[in-house]
């Protein structure tokens, strides 16, 4: 069952001589419960194309659908509750709230969109992600690598369609990178959860399932 899809995606940044074509022609599908990374250099057009796959940029031309949904269909109003409802981010600065402990910012989305969260699930994810010890602690107590695993968990609480992370490990040393992207992986496996990763670490990206590589705008692979 395909989760995500594209058709034919094109944004272009500026005009004339100067424009750049971020986007030209995107067209991949993503299907439940997979573990993609799409990867590319710096410039090559993975940030812009994550930023269209979650509603946060619209394309010039070109459709994203995501759970059987066309999400530019929507209103700015009508999207941004889709994405809270639908789209998990990750992102590599972890945004978590200052002022709330470990479990008051992984149940947020699911407070702000007014229903009351799973504790059971929300405490199975806390489990895994070790973190139980940690549930009362402010983000300003917590190291990077553990911060990092409370925005993972934030991204599951709501049980959204897919997750989007945008260079997850990016501010992370080596090691951290490679538990906080296991668990990850054990996440994805345990909740039949899907993910699309953007990195530019080809190691990270082996961790994948299957690794899309965007270069000038285009997608020219699509390995398993």
């Amino acid at each position: 069952m395909t989760i995500l899809s594209t058709e034919e995606l094109k944004k272009t940044y500026g005009s004339g001589e100067t424009a750049v074509h971020a986007l030209d022609g995107v067209s991949i599908n993503i299907e439940k419960g997979e573990f993609v990374a799409i990867v590319g250099t710096s410039g090559s057009g993975k940030s812009t194309l994550l930023n269209m796959l979650g509603g946060l940029d619209r394309p010039d031309s070109g459709k994203v659908f995501v759970d059987g949904k066309d999400i530019f269909s929507l209103n700015d109003e009508e999207l941004t509750i889709f994405r809270r409802r639908k789209i998990g981010f990750i992102f590599q600065n972890y945004n978590l709230v200052p002022s709330l402990n470990v479990y008051e910012n992984i149940v947020l989305p699911v407070e702000l969109d007014g229903n009351i969260p799973d504790k059971e699930y929300i405490n199975t994810i806390i489990s895994t992600l070790g973190l139980s010890e940690k549930t009362e602690n402010l983000p300003n107590n917590l190291s990077g690598g553990q911060q990092q695993r409370v925005a993972i968990a934030r991204a599951l609480a709501s049980k959204p369609a897919i997750i989007l992370a945008d260079e997850p490990t990016g501010n992370l040393d080596s090691k951290t990178s490679q538990d906080v992207l296991g668990l990850l992986r054990i996440t994805s496996q345990k909740f039949s959860q899907t993910i699309a990763m953007i990195t530019h670490n080809e190691e990270i990206a082996q961790l994948s399932d299957r690794i899309i590589r965007i270069e000038d705008g285009k997608i020219v692979s699509k390995e398993v």
